[in-house]
């Protein structure tokens, strides 16, 4: 009897040391800092929020005066808020456009820079409606001189040969606070990572 005893006070003397090992595993998982990846969303939406009707009609060609509603997505999921520009660019497709991979912008003006302030775990969507003003025809090539961008006049000047395209480009810049300046990207999980979205269109 005496034997019994003692080895059920051993089985359970067992059984209290594990359920003791897993609540205490629990508890410090649970407070253990977690790495979690920091990076910001950057999207463009069509006219109904949703990633399609960019165009009228599904048509990417325009003609003078054809507005496009489109919206920009922005989603913080870094663990501070962020003080962030987009820059938008129009080129051709023969411009250089913004490398992602590498870090590097796109090396030409921006038509416009938007600049936005995105709290921690914040979307923020963004209507962007513009239009081409104002075309001319040079040396078989079109050229975009005036762009309505959110109600407001820019002139701009970008050539396209008849058979190709331009690029419509949205570059995320993002305060650093070490340099005191905005750069193209963010510090992400020990690494640097940009983004910029870009979509192609034809002019009539």
């Amino acid at each position: 009897m005496l034997l019994f005893l003692q080895r059920n006070k051993l089985v359970f003397s067992i059984i209290v040391f594990f359920l003791a090992l897993i609540i205490t595993v629990a508890l410090i998982y649970s407070f253990w800092p977690k790495d979690t990846e920091q990076f910001i969303e950057l999207g463009l939406l069509g006219s109904d929020k949703t990633a399609d009707g960019y165009y009228p009609n599904d048509n990417p060609t325009l003609s003078t005066g054809s507005q496009l509603n489109w919206y920009i997505y922005l989603h913080n999921h870094t663990t501070n808020s962020q003080s962030i520009i987009i820059k938008v660019i129009l080129l051709n497709s023969t411009m250089q456009a913004p490398n992602d991979t590498e870090n590097i912008p796109s090396p030409f003006a921006s038509v416009v820079e938007l600049p936005f302030f995105l709290p921690v775990d914040n979307t923020q969507l963004i209507p962007f409606s513009w239009s081409i003003l104002e075309t001319v025809t040079q040396n078989s090539s079109i050229v975009i001189t005036s762009l309505m961008v959110n109600g407001q006049t820019f002139n701009v000047y970008v050539p396209a040969l008849s058979n190709s395209s331009f690029n419509m480009v949205f570059e995320l810049w993002v305060y650093n606070q070490a340099s005191h300046e905005y750069v193209f990207g963010l510090e992400s999980d020990k690494e640097f990572v940009s983004a910029s979205v870009n979509i192609a269109f034809d002019v009539s």
